[in-house]
């Protein structure tokens, strides 16, 4: 009944000759009601303030129409003459940092006066120092800003943990939402899934039980958790590609956790507090992380307890990055909530202090999650801080075999490791593949002679976990060089050729000569390089002389550079009709 009367222009439906409607969505609402969303356009282009609502009961009757603006009934231009270009810079003018901005998109504004022919470009970044992220509308005809709407509400929260915070919210006028608009993905609520909503912008009220509440804690923690890693990881949102997940409190069970889509969080035992202090929903949100990263989130026992701790290591970098005076950076998970009644749930700093090991062995696969965590939560407090850091901060036993110190580098530096080390990831990982990936991270970071590198050996030696085959060394790197291909395919019919340029690059040390050879040629097919040999830095030309009576086929040939190592590169040999490549 709705498009029924949308079709049939009732009441505040009524359109120009050049409009259409078009549904977009339908709520249910309270009492069997139901929301039905329209949006308009002229010739084709979407209106901004063309948007309709027709409501309905249960039975299709209407019982209201809501339209933003009347028909347009006067001709307008749809031919912009000022260029896509020039809208997104007088865009980007408005703010102080642009971060982003979207492609532009011709609209008619309708919604400030008379309709007229726009821009509409999204930007997003600082405008006055403060996060923005502004729908601007840029005249079509004029050039001139013609309007500009900012997403982003600096809502007041008053949380349990954190007091008086700012929280980024979104909303205006008497309709607010605990939706991050500037954080694309997050926002909090209840079970059902919705973000709070309320007629103003200050929410919670302190209460250790109350879910709005919760939700301040909550907003304020993944607020900093993706500016940490956005200032100090240089990772884009949650999930590395410029977003997050939404939260959810209420959940009646002494507990918190990630599902893969959304965070959940309930409350301690003694049911007074929400389980919602930053490192916890740090944690759950560093689960995120890892499930982001290659090889997803992974299989048994080890490797969930790489996961647990890559938990705890995000909310103990959030902690340090907030550094808030209500809840001081500790590696401790879990003290402010006091999920039991027995205080923090982990110590990174001392794992075996709460019965979780302080090192590797081989028992760790078969241990609990939580507890399997604990050599990497060791790991990490010794690269941070080392194993006798002072000034106030706890010290840190090595375990037997390990070395007779530890240096730590700072939180931030190590935080920086382990990322490049999750950037690594695979499926299949074990203690022994992170302890590479991390010093490999190390080497990629600040260089194989580097104070960092040689740190971060020695905090796996000190949680026993000792080297594997392959590990790159610390100390002065060795001269190294990469080969590459300018073409890596190409065809050739019998009797003719084929060519590619080997390129060559010194990588670390001095240069060096590399000598080129080419294996996995079919039969009666010759490969050429002129030069034979070269110096990393510079080029070889390389022909694939396909004989007469080589078979039809495609074939791999591996192209191989030595010198003091060794690298090779695959061409794709395509053998048959297609002329030469």
């Amino acid at each position: 009944m709705a498009d029924k009367a949308v079709s049939s222009q009732v009441d505040n439906l009524s359109r120009g000759p050049d409009e259409a409607y078009s549904r977009v969505a339908v709520t249910p609402g309270a009492s069997d009601m139901f929301y039905v969303a329209y949006e308009r356009t002229y010739k084709g282009l979407p209106m901004v303030g063309g948007d309709a609502v027709v409501v309905t009961d249960a039975a299709g009757n209407v019982r209201d129409t809501v339209s933003a603006t009347g028909p347009t009934t006067r001709t307008i231009a749809t031919k912009a003459t000022i260029s896509a270009a020039k809208a997104t810079t007088t865009a980007k003018a408005r703010l102080s940092r642009v971060d982003d901005s979207t492609a532009p998109r011709l609209v008619v504004l309708a919604r400030t006066g008379a309709p007229k022919l726009a821009w509409e470009v999204k930007v997003s970044g600082l405008a006055a120092g403060k996060p923005s992220v502004q729908n601007v509308y840029v005249d079509a005809r004029t050039g001139a800003v013609a309007d500009a709407v900012d997403l982003v509400r600096e809502g007041s929260g008053n949380g349990y943990y954190y007091g008086q915070v700012t929280i980024n919210t979104s909303g205006s006028g008497s309709s607010y939402s605990m939706t991050d608009t500037t954080r694309p993905g997050i926002a909090c609520g209840g079970q059902g899934g919705s973000a709070y909503t309320g007629t103003d912008d200050a929410w919670g009220n302190g209460s250790g039980t109350n879910l709005e509440t919760a939700c301040v804690d909550a907003l304020y923690s993944v607020q900093r958790e993706w500016d940490m890693l956005r200032d100090w990881l240089g990772r884009s949102g949650i999930d590395g590609s410029g977003r997050g997940f939404p939260a959810r409190v209420g959940l009646a069970d002494v507990n918190a956790y990630w599902n893969g889509s959304y965070t959940n969080f309930g409350h301690n035992q003694a049911n007074t507090q929400q389980a919602t202090p930053i490192d916890v929903v740090a944690h759950e949100f560093g689960h995120a992380v890892f499930q982001t990263t290659p090889g997803g989130a992974g299989s048994g026992n080890e490797n969930g307890g790489i996961n647990e701790g890559t938990g705890d290591i995000f909310g103990a970098l959030t902690e340090a990055y907030a550094n808030n005076p209500n809840d001081p950076p500790d590696y401790l998970v879990g003290e402010e909530v006091d999920l039991v009644g027995q205080g923090p749930i982990r110590n990174m700093y001392n794992p075996g202090a709460l019965g979780d090991p302080n090192c590797y062995s081989s028992s760790i696969p078969n241990t609990e999650v939580h507890s399997a965590a604990g050599p990497l939560n060791h790991w990490f407090y010794l690269l941070a801080e080392g194993n006798n850091p002072g000034g106030g901060k706890p010290s840190s036993p090595i375990c037997s075999g390990g070395p007779s110190s530890v240096t730590g580098v700072s939180i931030q530096k190590a935080g920086k490791i382990y990322m490049g080390a999750l950037s690594r990831k695979t499926s299949s990982w074990r203690y022994t593949n992170i302890r590479a990936a991390s010093v490999a991270a190390a080497i990629e970071l600040y260089g194989a002679n580097s104070a960092e590198c040689n740190s971060t050996k020695a905090a796996w030696s000190a949680v026993s976990v000792t080297a594997a085959s392959g590990e790159p060394a610390c100390g002065t790197a060795g001269p190294d060089f990469s080969l590459t291909l300018s073409s890596s395919s190409g065809s050739a019919q019998p009797g003719g050729t084929a060519s590619t340029t080997v390129n060559t690059q010194t990588t670390s040390g001095s240069a060096q000569t590399v000598n080129l050879t080419a294996t996995g040629l079919p039969s009666g097919t010759t490969a050429s390089f002129n030069p034979a040999s070269v110096t990393s830095g510079n080029s070889s030309a390389l022909t694939l002389s396909v004989g007469a009576s080589t078979a039809q086929g495609t074939y791999s040939i591996t192209v191989t550079g030595t010198g003091s190592t060794t690298h090779t590169a695959t061409y794709t040999l395509t053998v048959g009709p297609g002329g030469p490549g």
